[in-house]
This record gives C-alpha cells, structure tokens and sequence, in this order.
C-alpha cells in the first residue's frame, strides 16, 4: 500500500534523505526555475514545503538527467527544470487551493478555457502526484545560450493543448516536444500524454512512497 514518508524526524537528527541528491550537485549547468517556490505559479504564492528553489531528485533520476542533458548539449540545447520532487503536503495545498472558488487571480494565464471546480474532476489537480515519489520532472527545452524554445503552451497550463500529442500544436512547437521526449525518452524517462513537461524515470527509486520532506538543499546534504 502507498506510504506518505514524511522524513522529519530523520532530518531534525541531522541525516539527509535517504536516496535523493540536489540536481546541481550532479549537474549545474541545467538550469532551475523552480516556480512553486516563488509567486510565478497557478497558486500565486509560494506553495508549502517549497522553502528554496532547488530541484531534488531520486539519485537514479538525476543521474538519468545528466545523460541526457549531456547529448543535448552537443546538440546545442539545455534542459530546463520547473519542478522535481515534491512534497505531499504541497500536493495538498493545490487540492485545497482548487476549492477555492474566489481565488481566481491566474486564471487568464493558467486554465482560460477550464472552470476552476473542472480542475480536480477533470485531472488537472490530484490528490497524489509521481513528484512526491522522487524520480518525476517539469522540464522544457532551450536552445543555446539559453532562449527558451516555443513549446506551444506555457508549463502548467491546464487546457488539451498541454498534451503532448495535441492536434492543436503544429510547425516548431510540435517538433520541439518531439525532440524534448525522445531526448528523455533516451534515458529511460515516460512522459506523461496530458502534459508535455512531465516525465518519469523507469523503474521508479520509490515506487509507493510518497515523501513529505521539505524542498531544500538541508533535505540531501548532510
């Protein structure tokens, strides 16, 4: 049966989370617009357990992640991250924030064509994410230096267009998520069809676990 680990106790006798490295100790030149960490997301505001802006992964992910940062680079490409593991408790702020109805200040940017009750009915917000286990990420493509390429809808966009097949995304856009999938896809990441951004290392490190340690560099060093 799933577990929600919240590693708490563990962290406060000083010890990091077993099995997860921050992705710029392996890998800095990929980088990190960790958005729940800031305002810049569908909440807007900070979401809980996000205390720095740091991506942390299942080691077996991130490592995954470096393979294929490194081919993309000689392509003359850069991954991008918007988020990797995440904890619970703020998988339960995005529930409680879909039942607020008033609360309606981003969603012209981020679900224009989705009533927010939808949101949870309709997928877009659940009551566990694949984050929460270690080995999932939110990443984009840019192209050196580091331009960010026309994806064909922003990240966290809840709206069909998001996936990753859409009929509704053509010319560049489309090939640029064609490229985006068969770079991870390389390396052993699934894709998620409902969301372009969304990938998942196979075999999982943490299968049925789901994490509740805060998102800091303090959660993995010693």
């Amino acid at each position: 049966m799933p577990a929600v680990v919240s590693c708490l106790a563990m962290l406060a006798g000083g010890a990091s989370a077993p099995g997860f490295v921050a992705l710029s100790d392996l890998d800095p030149s990929i980088p990190q617009d960790i958005r729940y960490a800031t305002a810049d997301n569908f909440t807007g505001g900070v979401v809980d357990g996000y205390e720095e802006p740091v991506c942390l992964l299942a080691r077996p992910a991130a490592e995954a992640l470096r393979r294929a940062q490194r081919r993309l680079l000689r392509r003359g490409y850069t991954l991008k991250v918007y988020d990797c593991y995440r904890p619970q408790r703020a998988v339960d702020r995005f529930v409680r924030w879909a039942g607020e109805p008033d609360d309606l200040r981003r969603k012209a940017e981020f679900y224009p064509g989705v009533d927010k009750h939808r949101l949870i009915p309709d997928g877009y917000i659940a009551e566990k994410s694949g984050h929460s286990r270690g080995s999932t990420v939110d990443v984009t493509l840019a192209e050196l230096p580091g331009r960010d390429l026309d994806m064909g809808t922003p990240f966290d966009f809840f709206d069909p267009l998001s996936h990753t097949d859409s009929p509704g995304i053509a010319g560049a856009a489309r090939a640029h998520r064609r490229l985006l999938k068969q770079a991870l896809a390389e390396e052993g990441f699934v894709n998620l069809p409902e969301e372009w951004w969304h990938f998942t290392f196979e075999p999982e490190e943490f299968p049925a676990t789901y994490f509740d340690f805060p998102v800091a560099a303090a959660s993995v060093r010693p």
